[in-house]
């Protein structure tokens, strides 16, 4: 879980900004944000434009960070424990059940993840809000605080359902294809892949497992976004959703159902090289210090 956890820091640090133009570009229509970006590159322009750099692409890195001690500590641990359980001498873990264990992994980590994960979409979403709208958190301990103190303690878990769900495909997706991948090509490519814990066999998994990930989480991802960002009603008024269907119905009806994969393509280069760092990390870091691969 450490492993992971450090694995999954440093991917943070590199792939951060990725994820706050994936956030703000995922809540666009959601209510009360800025004008609408017309693509990743005009988001991040125009991010650096109010904010600055640091200040715009690297707000809630703190809370990237605390969201790997606890969901992908959580996430890789509990997958690498039980395929290291559940492997026998003579018969290899079936794909079936590599995505089972991925399931329970993100799923676990992802409650625990929850507080952590909403104080990440707040932070990465306050400046395409509109001035007036804007939370200004200081960090995300003070943002985590805030939530608690102005919203109630369970605000923390706002978002629950989508957060689960796509935690659950998500890691399904990333471990199991990950795992199964470097196994499958290291098997039937023996002359391209001949290092079973090789750079190159790594990076190709990741890259399918990452693919398939975000094309099956997406859609999810962007209702998570909206549901945890959206405002606190005022007196007399309906919450802008009320639940992860409305949302998710409210959503494709107003805008499409395109809407649902809004932000993909930064969704998709964050998770890319996101997946490929931490991974690699941690299995690196496993084989110099417990001398054997965790995935």
């Amino acid at each position: 879980m450490v492993l992971g956890a450090l694995g999954g820091m440093g991917a943070a640090t590199v792939c951060h900004p990725l994820d706050v133009v994936r956030v703000q570009m995922q809540i666009d229509g959601g209510g009360g944000t800025a004008k609408a970006y017309k693509n990743p590159l005009d988001a991040t322009i125009q991010i650096v434009k109010r904010k600055g750099f640091f200040k715009g692409l690297y707000t809630g890195i703190d809370a990237a960070y605390l969201r790997q001690w606890t969901y992908g500590s959580c996430r890789v641990g509990i997958y690498a424990w039980l395929l290291n359980k559940f492997s026998k001498k003579d018969e290899k873990v079936s794909f079936e059940k590599k995505l089972v264990m991925g399931s329970v992994a993100g799923a676990i980590g992802s409650m625990a993840g929850l507080p952590s994960e909403v104080s990440l979409v707040r932070m990465s979403a306050d400046s395409k809000l509109a001035p007036e709208l804007q939370r200004n958190y200081k960090s995300c301990l003070d943002c985590i605080v805030r939530i608690a103190k102005e919203e109630g303690p369970l605000k923390l878990w706002s978002g629950g359902t989508p957060t689960v769900i796509r935690a659950t495909l998500l890691s399904a997706s990333v471990l199991g294809c990950y795992s199964e991948s470097k196994e499958q090509l290291h098997k039937k490519f023996p002359q391209i892949f001949p290092d079973k814990d090789g750079i190159p066999l790594m990076f190709t998994g990741t890259m399918f497992a990452s693919f398939v990930a975000n094309l099956v989480s997406n859609p999810f991802d962007v209702v998570k976004s909206r549901v945890q960002n959206m405002p606190k009603p005022l007196p007399g008024q309906e919450a802008m959703y009320k639940s992860m269907t409305d949302c998710f119905v409210k959503t494709v009806k107003s805008e499409g159902f395109p809407a649902l994969y809004k932000g993909f393509t930064p969704a998709f280069l964050k998770l890319a090289p996101y997946t490929t760092i931490s991974l690699i990390l941690t299995d690196k870091l496993s084989k110099a210090l417990l001398g054997q691969s965790a995935l």
